[in-house]
C-alpha cells in the first residue's frame, strides 16, 4: 500500500480545541501576553492538580531539572544518578550546574533506570537522583524515596512524559521531592513548549521564581535586586491559555490514550511481530499515562535495519520516531570517558526501539492499521 493511497498518519499530533485557540486570540489581543495573569491561572491551576503543592512555570522541561537541580544545591564536585534511556536533556543539566552526570543500567521490563544499580551507583560525592519515568511510566517510588531518605539524597522527578500518571493512585507531583513536568507539543497536556516544577514549600517557590527571571525580586514601584544567578526561563500567557485550555480534557486525553494503548496490545500481543521477537512496553494500566507506545525490533531476525522498518511503515502511510538513543553513546559522552557495553539494556534498547502513533485523535481502526503493517513488514522481512 503507497503513501498516497490512504492519509498519513502521524506519531504524534496535539489536541487543541477551538476554545482554547479563542482564548490564544483573547490573550492576543489583550496586549498581555508574555508571563502574566493566565501565567498566574495556570500556576494555580496546575497547583490544585498536585493536590496544593507550591508550582512555578517555565518555558521549557529542560529549565525545570535545571532549576530543581539547582534548588537542591547541586553544584561543582557533585555527582547526580540517572538513566542513560532518556532524552539527553536529563543528564545535559546535570552538566550545566557543574555535577557530574552517573548512569545506572535500566530494568529491561520496565525501561526505566533499575534501582538496585541505582543504589549501587551511590558514592559519598552523590546529591541526587533524577529518575526518567520513560513514557508515563513511574518507578517502584516507594522504593526510590526508600533509597533517597536511607542515603539523604535529593530527587528531582524527570516527569516530562508522566503528566496525568499516578503511583498506587496518587498523582506523580501530588507526592515525593522536586517533580519536573514538560508541556512540549508531543506532550499528554501541552502548552506549545513549556514545563513546570512542583515544589516543596514556598521558600523554594521563591527561588525557583528568582531562578526563572535572572535572580530579579521586586518590591513595591520601583525595588529591585538581584541575589542569585538566574536566568529567562518564563512562561507566555499566550503559552498558559493553551495549557489552561488542555486541563480540562486531561482525564478523557488520559482515557482515550489507554484505549488505544490496550488496542495495540491487542493487535501485536501473539500475531506474526511478537512471534518474531518484537518487544512490547510493560503493560501497567493502573500508573502509566501511556505517553508513548515503544516497540523493540528483533533487528538479529529481519533482513532491515531500523531506519529500513520506519521507512517501510512511511510507505504504508505511517509515521513512527526514536525514542531514546543511549544517551551515554552521544559523541559529547563519549569524549567524557563513556563507551560502548557499559550500559547494556540502555545501548540494546536505544539502538531497537521504535515509537508507534499515539494520540488522542486516533482511532482504535488507526491503531489495528499500525499493528497490520507492523505484522506485515515482519512477515515480509522476517529472516
Amino acid at each position: 500500500m503507497s503513501q498516497s493511497s490512504v492519509p498519513f498518519l502521524p506519531f504524534v499530533r496535539p489536541e487543541i480545541d477551538e476554545e482554547t485557540i479563542q482564548g490564544v486570540v483573547d490573550v492576543l489581543r489583550s496586549g498581555w501576553i508574555t508571563t502574566g495573569p493566565q501565567n498566574q491561572k495556570f500556576e494555580a491551576a496546575l497547583s490544585e492538580f498536585c493536590g496544593g503543592r507550591p508550582v512555578r512555570t517555565f518555558n521549557s522541561g529542560t529549565a525545570t531539572l535545571e532549576i530543581g537541580l539547582r534548588i537542591a544545591g547541586v553544584g561543582e564536585g557533585d555527582e547526580v544518578i540517572t538513566t542513560p534511556a532518556s532524552w539527553v536533556s536529563t543528564s545535559n543539566v546535570i552538566y550545566e550546574v557543574g555535577a557530574t552526570p552517573v548512569f545506572a543500567d535500566i530494568d529491561p521490563v520496565t525501561r526505566n533506570i533499575d534501582l538496585d544499580l541505582l543504589e549501587k551507583a551511590i558514592t559519598p560525592r552523590t546529591k541526587a537522583i533524577i529518575p526518567v519515568y520513560l513514557s508515563g511510566l513511574p518507578v517502584d517510588m516507594d522504593r526510590l524515596y526508600a533509597i533517597a531518605r536511607a542515603h539523604k539524597l535529593r530527587v528531582i522527578e524527570d516527569a516530562a512524559q508522566a503528566f496525568g500518571s499516578t503511583w498506587n493512585g496518587k498523582r506523580i507531583g501530588a507526592i515525593g521531592d522536586l517533580v519536573s513536568f514538560s508541556f512540549h507539543a508531543n506532550k499528554n497536556l501541552t502548552s506549545i513548549e513549556g514545563g513546570a516544577l512542583v515544589l516543596n514549600d514556598e521558600a523554594e517557590a521563591v527561588l525557583a521564581q528568582k531562578y526563572r527571571l535572572q535572580g530579579i525580586t521586586r518590591t513595591g514601584f520601583d525595588g529591585m535586586d538581584c541575589d542569585v544567578l538566574g536566568g529567562k526561563y518564563n512562561l507566555t500567557d499566550v503559552s498558559a491559555r493553551v495549557g489552561l485550555g488542555q486541563l480540562p480534557h486531561l482525564e478523557r486525553f488520559l482515557a482515550q490514550r489507554r484505549k488505544l494503548a490496550r488496542a495495540y496490545f491487542a493487535g501485536l500481543e501473539g500475531a506474526p511481530a511478537t512471534q518474531l521477537g518484537v518487544g512490547l512496553p510493560f503493560a501497567d494500566f493502573d500508573n502509566s499515562n501511556w505517553h508513548m507506545f515503544q516497540i523493540t525490533l528483533p533487528l538479529d531476525k529481519l533482513n532491515l535495519d531500523r531506519a529500513g522498518f520506519m521507512a517501510q511503515l512511511k510507505e504504508r502511510g505511517i509515521g513512527s520516531g526514536v525514542h531514546y538513543p543511549a544517551i551515554h553513546l552521544f559523541s559529547l559522552y563519549r569524549a567524557r570517558g563513556f563507551k560502548e557495553g557499559m550500559f547494556p539494556h540502555a545501548e540494546r534498547f536505544g539502538a531497537t526501539t521504535v515509537t508507534l502513533p499515539l494520540f488522542t485523535q486516533m482511532s482504535e481502526d488507526d491503531v489495528a492499521r499500525v499493528c497490520r503493517a507492523v505484522n506485515e513488514i515482519c512477515e515480509q522481512y522476517g529472516k
